[in-house]
This record gives structure tokens, C-alpha cells and sequence, in this order.
């Protein structure tokens, strides 16, 4: 196996494992985003630009994926009053 080819196993697997584990923590999207664009990278040096292209699509939407739940998880953290607004206690 040459290295270009161990690079490609190693992003899938990432993806692979990230995506098992994401609902876990949000921090799992933001690797499955990093797989995706790896795997995008892979794409690119293989020669093969349409696994290029659907990966990089993949990665802006888990990336876009793991702001969305940052956002949710935030925001029902300060309904259930474990954090503070960033506003609150600031002068105007």
C-alpha cells in the first residue's frame, strides 16, 4: 500500500468513526467535517475530482451541521440556566 492510499483509508476511517460517535458530542460533527474535507483532499491527489467535489460538499454541510447544534445545544443551556447569555451583565 502506498502512502497516498493509507492517507485515503485513514480519512474514511475518521469519517467512519466520527459519524458512529456524533451524537455524542458535537465535537464528532466537527471531525466528521474534518473527514470529509481529508477524504475531499484524498480526492484531489487520486486524480478522481467528482469524490473530490461530493466530499467538499460533505464537509460544508457537517460543518454547517455542527454550528447549527452548537447553536441548539447553547441555547438550551442558557433556557435551562447552566450559562449566561454573552450579553448579560454588559453595559449598552
Amino acid at each position: 500500500m502506498d502512502s497516498l492510499t493509507i492517507f485515503g483509508v485513514a480519512a474514511v476511517a475518521v469519517m467512519l468513526i466520527a459519524y458512529i460517535q456524533e451524537e455524542r458530542a458535537a465535537g464528532w460533527i466537527l471531525v466528521f467535517a474534518a473527514g470529509c474535507l481529508a477524504s475531499g483532499i484524498y480526492g484531489l491527489l487520486a486524480g478522481v475530482w467528482p469524490f473530490m467535489v461530493a466530499e467538499m460538499l460533505w464537509s460544508v454541510v457537517a460543518y454547517r451541521r455542527w454550528r447549527r447544534r452548537r447553536i441548539r445545544d447553547r441555547s438550551a443551556a442558557i433556557e435551562a440556566g447552566s450559562l449566561e447569555p454573552a450579553h448579560k451583565g454588559q453595559l449598552d
